[in-house]
């Protein structure tokens, strides 16, 4: 394991108005102003931008990273906004529709390069079903390993992360869990290709995040994370270790292990708290739980967690991590 600091980013949409389907929230910001709200945050110097709907031409996104020091954490290709994506965009019944979005992820990888991104990063929301006998199942699957498989190809030196959700914006979605999201990768057998593991889709998806995240690590392919938490029956994208502390512990530690060097991109909506702060407490809270991780007694840990005897690792960890001073009565 090695010691090495963290990395933190953020999704930009988040910096300024976001909306349910009852009210928005915060106030509207073009991107400049995005960087600069960023430029008071403490320790987080990456960008994920949604593509085509919040990038700039290429020379103008260079020189504002330049001037406000930010660097590009994932191009996220949205293929589910447009109108024409109304009833999927990669699975969609209509072959122009499908070809569109397949280019869509293509101009993704093509803008990437222009930037210097290392990765373009695509959540199929659109592509799913509601209804019982709505979807033929088996051609769906098809146009996912075609769609994927074409762009993942393209432009190899930028791979392609699939981001699984449950559900949203469709009642069910195809790519809904780490398993499956292997299946499909499995199939084309591309480690161009990679998994983007969102803390909150897994919790609220019924994963354990620390398990999902070893699946993924057993497999070739690589994976990139986004942070928050939830209630376990929502995507509410709050602040991380706010619901599932001991989980997101767990994950640390695992990241910890498996020596993750990429960004921790903070998918994390600020509705009624400040911005600033919102990211703040994400990057705050997971360094000081990395760093306390860090000091733990690994080869004990590691052997106590291997054991049948819970409660001495429960013990371990309430003396080691969480309550290492002991209250004198």
């Amino acid at each position: 394991m090695k010691d090495y600091r963290l990395k933190h980013a953020i999704i930009t949409g988040f910096l300024g108005q976001t909306a349910d389907r009852f009210r928005t929230y915060q106030q509207a910001a073009d991107l400049e102003h995005k960087f600069r709200t960023m430029a008071r945050m403490e320790g987080i110097n990456g960008v994920e931008l949604v593509y085509p709907y919040e990038v700039p031409e290429p020379e103008v996104l260079k020189d504002l990273l330049s001037r406000y020091g930010l660097s590009v954490a994932a191009i996220n290709v949205n293929i589910k906004k447009d109108m024409d994506f109304t009833l999927g965009s990669v699975t969609n019944p209509d072959t122009d529709i499908r070809r569109k979005a397949v280019d869509m992820v293509k101009a993704a990888k093509d803008y990437a390069a222009s930037v210097g991104a290392d990765k373009v990063q695509c959540c199929p929301l659109g592509d799913g079903y509601e209804y019982s006998f709505q979807n033929d199942y088996i051609t769906s699957w098809k146009r996912l390993v075609e769609a994927f498989g074409e762009a993942g190809e393209y432009r190899r030196e930028i791979p392609l992360f699939i981001e699984y959700k449950p559900n949203e914006i469709r009642g069910k979605c195809f790519i809904d869990s780490a398993a499956k999201t292997l299946c499909l990768l499995n199939e084309l057998g591309n480690t161009a290709l990679g998994v983007t593991l969102d803390f909150g889709h897994s919790v609220y998806g019924g994963e354990n995040p620390a398990e999902a995240l070893c699946l993924l690590e057993a497999s070739p392919y690589p994976y990139y994370i986004h942070i928050n938490d939830n209630d376990g029956q929502w995507d509410w994208d709050y602040m991380v270790a706010t619901k599932h502390f001991i989980d997101y512990v767990e994950f640390l530690f695992y990241l910890q292990e498996f020596n993750y060097a990429d960004y921790l991109t903070s998918d994390t909506s600020p509705t009624r708290q400040d911005i600033v702060e919102t990211f703040n407490a994400n990057a705050r809270w997971t360094e000081k739980l990395w760093d306390r991780l860090l000091c733990l007694d690994r080869d004990t840990f590691k052997g106590l967690i291997s054991g049948a005897d819970f409660s001495a690792t429960w013990k371990f960890l309430e003396e080691q991590l969480f309550f290492p001073v002991r209250i004198k009565t």
